[in-house]
């Protein structure tokens, strides 16, 4: 008989810079999920991938000095290697710039061409280049692009449209009979209420003033734009369109498409267009999920803010980073990585709760019973027959969690019962037990049902984590058929197992240290990625006076105070002081020229203006992220402060 099938993808990424730990967010929790539906005995299919054409990459391309695929590999390259220490279990990994996927994007492009879905017309409108996205005026936020702040510039060209607005009703109705169409519920109301209601307009889905991309076949001069260029990438990977579509018609229609809220109007309204214009199913669910957010808000290398996942998985192990990541937020709502919290997590919940059980477990065993798991002979204590309710009550409620991606909610209940089964042996009492040869069978009971509650714990964690199952395993002696979900149906069959000495799998971490380590992982994050990007070089500025300016251009200058925190010299710059000055929720970087009058330790814990809206700049080579204020008369230089009493950040007006 064959399996059932289950299809779940991810976005595809776009690489026009290093991922990080956004990104491993919504691959990860794909990857729990593809996971646990092996594990249930589906035939799953996990795809994920990069959209590598546009005018962002070609001209992030031209500014390295290398081609856009050349530029494009070298991105990817780095994507498949945080996906390999992730340990992604993806099935496939499509790249738009496969010959694979061009071919089906030409054979949608001019099948909706020839149906009339496609025409060619003329647009204008604001277009904003590093969010690739139009806008109307009305949809400008202070003349800007309201996704990202980003400038806009009025374009004008000739292009194809699609007939977006032939599809309204259509979606209108369909998302009224398929509830679980797009989820969390807000987002279905999201679109209804924004786009659909108030009218969709026609689409523009092709672009003359760049030549990366895919071009329209029939008329060469026009490249296919990313609406429909990337979004096909879901039935692409799987052949659609071809001579060898088995793929295509074994998976889809998707089980499920993991995105961010950020595209899910292109995931809920453009795809599911396109694929009502082709005839073909639509997804069964659009899960739009949160984003994981810092303390000061969304990850920016300015802020210094950014978390790489990789230093956090050579510094605390691959299945630290995956069980916080599916912890600490409930999957479809924002959530704040912290230090302070992921380190609590590894404490409190894997090494104090899992940890602990799995340590104190296999001691006894080896102590009481020479290594050797007792056979399972019911409920003997008091204490038996409500954990052993609990085991059950556990797994029906991880499978139902993990059917509604609740990926929080089902550790939150797998750690509930690891916090029972410790409580369990606070009640029982096995070192009370063994002093009397009378409780023998009570003592091996206990034993027994802490195994046993281990064994369901390491099968039920499979999904989130990829190391520590296979090690309470071996620990515990069990051979691989123990692990599969079926084996949640039996309680404690352990077959003469013999428990395996073993080092914790989970140590305790010092928080003051860790959290200061992580803080500095963020700061080299964000110094890296602003390093690739920043290619002004400032060696000297000039000190003519500069020509008067207008109280709107004075405006624009942002001054706020700082603390100086940290000082050093900068070797070879006589100069150059690097400064790290606290501004109150953020902690920046700035390059002074104010060596010859001040010596880094007298520097420390002044108060100082700081212009905290300045483009930052390289400075022999170190990043300098705003200017400090100074005073200078006759060659005597002196630092503009600002009492003590005054925040740091607070605004200089």
């Amino acid at each position: 008989m064959a399996k059932p099938t289950f299809y779940i993808t991810t976005p595809i990424y776009y690489p026009s810079a290093k991922l990080h730990i956004g990104h491993a967010y919504t691959t990860v929790a794909g990857d729990a999920v593809a996971r646990y539906k092996r594990l249930k005995g589906f035939d799953v299919r996990y795809l994920t991938g990069t959209d590598e054409h546009g005018q962002k990459i070609q001209e992030k391309a031209k500014e390295a000095g290398v081609t856009p695929q050349a530029f494009v590999d070298e991105v990817v390259e780095e994507i498949k290697v945080l996906w390999d220490r992730l340990e992604i279990s993806y099935d496939d990994y499509i790249r738009t710039t496969e010959d694979r996927h061009k071919k089906v994007v030409e054979h949608i492009f001019e099948t909706l061409l020839k149906n009339g879905d496609i025409y060619l017309g003329e647009y204008e409108g604001w277009y904003s280049v590093p969010d690739e996205t139009y806008y109307t005026e009305s949809q400008l936020v202070d003349g800007k692009s309201p996704d990202s702040g980003h400038p806009v510039e009025l374009v004008r060209e000739e292009c194809y449209f699609f007939r977006l607005s032939k599809y309204a009703d259509r979606l209108i109705e369909y998302f009224e009979s398929h509830p679980e169409f797009i989820l969390p519920e807000s987002r279905k109301t999201e679109m209804i209420n924004n786009f659909l209601k108030p009218g969709l307009q026609d689409l523009a889905v092709s672009r003359t003033t760049f030549d990366w991309g895919v071009q329209v076949p029939s008329n060469p001069k026009h490249v296919v734009y990313v609406w429909v260029d990337a979004l096909t990438n879901y039935i692409s990977s799987l052949g659609y369109g071809t001579d060898n579509d088995e793929l295509f018609n074994r998976y889809w229609p998707a089980d499920v498409h993991l995105v961010g809220k950020e595209i899910v109007r292109f995931h809920t309204i453009i795809w599911p267009a396109l694929l009502m214009a082709l005839d073909l199913p639509l997804p069964k669910q659009v899960f739009a999920h949160g984003w994981l957010l810092m303390k000061d808000g969304k990850m920016s290398k300015s802020k210094g803010n950014v978390v790489d996942p990789i230093p956090l998985i050579d510094r605390y192990g691959l299945d630290s980073v995956r069980y916080y990541l599916l912890r600490e937020v409930p999957f479809g709502a924002d959530g704040t990585f912290t230090p302070e919290a992921f380190v609590d997590r590894l404490n409190f919940d894997l090494a104090n709760d899992l940890g602990n059980l799995l340590n104190r477990t296999v001691a006894m065993i080896k102590k009481y019973f020479d290594g050797n798991i007792p056979a399972y002979n019911g409920n003997v204590t008091a204490f038996d027959a409500e954990l052993l309710n609990m085991v059950k009550e556990t797994t029906r409620k991880t499978e139902e969690a993990m059917e509604h991606m609740e990926f929080s909610v089902a550790l939150t209940n797998i750690w509930q019962l690891v916090s029972r089964a410790n409580k369990y042996i606070d009640e029982t009492q096995p070192w009370v037990l063994v002093k009397d040869e009378s409780k023998r069978e009570e003592l091996a009971s206990v034993m027994t049902h802490l195994a046993g509650v281990l064994r369901h714990v390491a099968v039920m964690i499979q999904p989130f984590m990829t190391r520590a199952p296979k090690e309470m395993f071996r620990q515990l002696g069990l051979e691989g058929e123990d692990m599969s979900w079926e084996a949640l149906d039996t309680f404690a069959d352990f077959n003469n197992a013999v428990v395996t000495d073993g080092t914790p799998i989970f140590p305790r971490r010092d928080v003051k240290e860790e959290v200061d380590a992580i803080q500095e992982m963020m700061r080299q994050a964000s110094k890296a990625r602003i390093e690739e990007t920043e290619t002004a070089s400032v060696e000297e500025v000039d000190e003519d006076v500069r020509p008067e300016i207008t109280i709107d251009v004075f405006d624009q200058v942002e001054f706020r105070v700082g603390q100086i925190v940290e000082a050093d010299k900068i070797k070879k710059a006589k100069k150059l002081l690097k400064l790290q000055v606290d501004l109150g929720k953020e902690t920046r970087q700035i390059v002074s020229g104010i060596a010859e009058w001040y010596a880094p330790e007298d520097l420390v814990g002044k108060k100082v203006i700081v212009v905290a809206n300045l483009k930052p700049v390289k400075l022999r080579g170190e990043l300098s992220q705003g200017m400090i204020l100074a005073a200078d008369r006759d060659g005597k230089l002196e630092l503009a402060t600002v009492s003590d009493q005054m925040p740091n950040g607070a605004i200089v007006k």
